[in-house]
């Protein structure tokens, strides 16, 4: 088990850090059904990254079914602003919880921000290399000389695209890299770039959805060195309501098991979250992306699971690529203690 932040939680309140960025407007969740608001109820606000999307679904089924009422908590889903950084309303103290890439909570510990992953969603990784069906790239070697294209350099996309490089054996001056925002759908149709990094439950998934022939590589043909995305906390917030985070995973565990179940429902209990998802033609299109991301999930009877050996993995791979600000000791990056506890 790994507790030493329990312990140092006690003494580092109040560690959290200065220099937020702005943060921007935000949307806030109804946190549960009409008629089932308590007073006596746990108050827990989650952050989840930028617009309403069906990837939150199980967060919105677990309240459209009363599942975090039931376990005594009153949840308030908290979509971020488009501006807002990724850490700022935790690390102001607007947030309990907050839904990010195991990368991204371990660049922030090595910026000083005692962040802590409480629970890992998708147990593979879910990035992929797209490309036109009709190109020559077969493989991750092929790439050289060519251009991919990646919004930026940040995020779950970047991280991917530097380990299919080191998998590859090329380095960065190997490829043409074009930062191109969030429009990977346009940059591979009017062959902007030969390749992108995109969501293999996203992009390629919508892609083949609009009639565009892709074919996706994977990072690595073995497990990539990458955690991928989870929720996690400051120290302080995991050593005084750890309980309540507990109860929010198992609430959340329950509603993803109704996902696999049914998907199609799990679709339309989203429709009061996402805007806009009403529609026939969005929620197929909802629905297939639901569909390529229960995968990711991996074995249900531990949903959530924390892999040792991939955080090992992932802060060894990040401090090579210059990537951590400082060190980091992984297995103060994250805790078994939700899920398994």
């Amino acid at each position: 088990m790994n507790r030493r932040h329990f312990l140092r939680a006690i003494t580092t309140a109040g560690l959290i850090t200065a220099g937020l960025g702005a943060i921007g407007c935000s949307q806030e969740s109804d946190p549960q059904p009409a008629g089932q608001a308590g007073q006596d109820r746990a108050k827990l606000t989650l952050g989840l990254t930028y617009t309403p999307d069906i990837q939150f679904a199980p967060f919105y089924v677990a309240a459209e079914k009363g599942y975090f009422a039931d376990a005594g908590l009153d949840v308030t889903l908290r979509h971020h602003g488009a501006n807002e950084q990724l850490f700022g309303a935790i690390q102001a103290g607007q947030e309990d919880l907050v839904y990010a890439g195991g990368a991204e909570f371990m660049q922030a510990r090595s910026e000083g921000v005692p962040l802590v992953s409480v629970a890992t969603y998708y147990q593979e990784y879910p990035v992929v290399l797209v490309v036109p069906e009709d190109s020559t790239i077969q493989a991750a070697a092929d790439l050289k000389g060519r251009s991919v294209g990646v919004p930026g350099p940040f995020g779950e996309t970047w991280f991917g695209l530097l380990a299919l490089l080191k998998q590859a054996g090329l380095t960065q001056e190997d490829v043409e890299i074009k930062h191109i925002g969030y429009t990977q759908q346009a940059a591979i149709t009017s062959r902007q770039v030969d390749a992108v990094m995109g969501y293999v439950n996203n992009d390629a998934v919508r892609l083949k959805a609009a009639g565009v022939a892709v074919r996706t590589l994977p990072i690595t043909s073995e497990k990539p060195p990458l955690v991928g995305v989870g929720v996690g906390a400051t120290e302080e917030v995991l050593g005084s309501r750890s309980e309540d985070i507990k109860k929010l995973q198992e609430a959340v565990a329950k509603a993803v098991r109704d996902i696999v179940a049914d998907p199609s429902t799990a679709v339309t209990l989203s429709e009061k979250h996402i805007p806009g998802l009403s529609g026939d033609e969005q929620s197929r299109s909802a629905l297939t992306t639901l569909e390529a991301t229960i995968p990711l999930f991996g074995d249900l009877t531990t949903f959530g699971h924390q892999d040792p050996e991939t955080w090992e993995s992932m802060a060894s791979f990040l401090t090579q690529m210059e990537l951590l600000k400082g060190p980091v000791d992984a297995a103060e990056c994250y805790t078994t203690d939700i899920v398994e506890g």
